[in-house]
């Protein structure tokens, strides 16, 4: 009898122990197909976010490359230190990367009659206005773009203009404007050898101020440099475009005058001494009249180097000194 129902109690207990295993497998069955699905889900989230990343990422990347493609073409603008070739540069670039019906550099004071149709983008360096890049036709999307390289062409441009300053500062003297010695003597070496192979005559002038110490010693010499300015402008303002004057050195100024003889030349000479003799020169309240002699040479006539030109025109600017001053002498005379 107690046999039996512990054979009972066994079975029952293994019966049990079965359908528990059962229940306990199904639970696991139905975990990891849960776990299955819920990776799967995670993995496709997972996939989403990285195609998204990824779109990012190449979108930035082409950004970037168009942001250093735009700044690169300030190698191509800058080939050149000529204003006019900076910007025509720049019109070839510009259509590279954005679409534009018109673009034109305008400097400080230009209009435009389309004026209307245009956009103006201010061009500045520090303080100073460079002038304007006036756009027509561009996309309201690519402003940006523009921005950019309307940037480049600034650097381009002031490049151009710091070149053109240093080469003005270099051939031109700061008091007077006009050409300075040594510049001047180079051009005096190209007019002799052009005159030279095309058998042209030219005349040289040697001009110097009477009694300019005279000036510097009474008024003092913000006077005496203010003097100069004038009679180099006199000077300027008497002579052909194709003539050149340069500034000899202190109160000396010398010209050269191309296809030029003795006779035209002394007309020439005259002109400007009479200019200068009638000018009334109004500097710090002082009101000055002021003479000049100019001493004259003449290539091939006088001479066929540059020392013998210029010291033939010195000869003659002494004799016209120690004759009296304000006057004009011809070398040989």
């Amino acid at each position: 009898m107690a046999s039996a129902f512990f054979n009972i109690l066994l079975v029952l207990l293994t019966l049990f122990l079965v359908l528990y295993l059962k229940r306990m497998l199904a639970l696991g069955v139905c975990a990891v197909d849960a776990g299955r699905s819920s990776d799967a889900a995670v993995c496709e989230e997972l996939s989403c976010e990285n195609d998204k990343l990824r779109k990012i990422n190449n979108d930035l990347e082409r950004i970037v490359e168009e942001t250093v493609a735009l700044f690169d073409i300030t190698k191509n603008i800058c080939r050149t230190l000529d204003e006019e070739q900076v910007f025509q540069t720049f019109c070839k670039e510009i259509n590279k990367y954005v679409s534009v019906r018109d673009c034109r550099f305008l400097k400080p004071g230009d209009e435009l009659a389309e004026e209307q149709d245009y956009v103006r983008l201010p061009l500045k360096i520090d303080t100073n206005q460079l002038g304007y890049l006036a756009v027509s036709g561009l996309d309201p999307n690519e402003i940006n773009k523009f921005h950019i390289l309307a940037q480049q062409f600034l650097l381009g441009i002031k490049r151009a203009m710091l070149y053109k300053k240093v080469q003005e500062l270099a051939i031109s003297d700061s008091l007077t404007q006009v050409f300075s010695r040594r510049y001047f003597l180079e051009r005096l070496k190209e007019e002799l050898e052009r005159s030279k192979k095309y058998k042209h005559a030219f005349s040289f002038f040697m001009l110097d101020i009477d009694n300019f110490k005279t000036y510097n010693d009474r008024y003092g010499h913000l006077v005496g440099d203010a003097v100069l300015r004038e009679i180099a402008r006199a000077i300027k303002e008497n002579i052909r475009q194709v003539d050149l004057v340069g500034r000899y050195g202190g109160e000396e100024f010398s010209l050269i005058l191309p296809e030029t003889d003795r006779e035209q030349s002394l007309i020439a000479a005259e002109r400007i001494r009479q200019a200068v003799e009638n000018k009334l020169i109004k500097v710090y309240d002082e009101d000055l009249r002021v003479a000049v002699s100019i001493g004259i040479s003449a290539f091939p006539k006088d001479g066929k180097s540059i020392q013998t030109i210029i010291e033939k025109a010195d000869q003659a600017l002494y004799r016209a000194k120690q004759t009296g001053k304000n006057k004009v002498c011809c070398c040989g005379q």
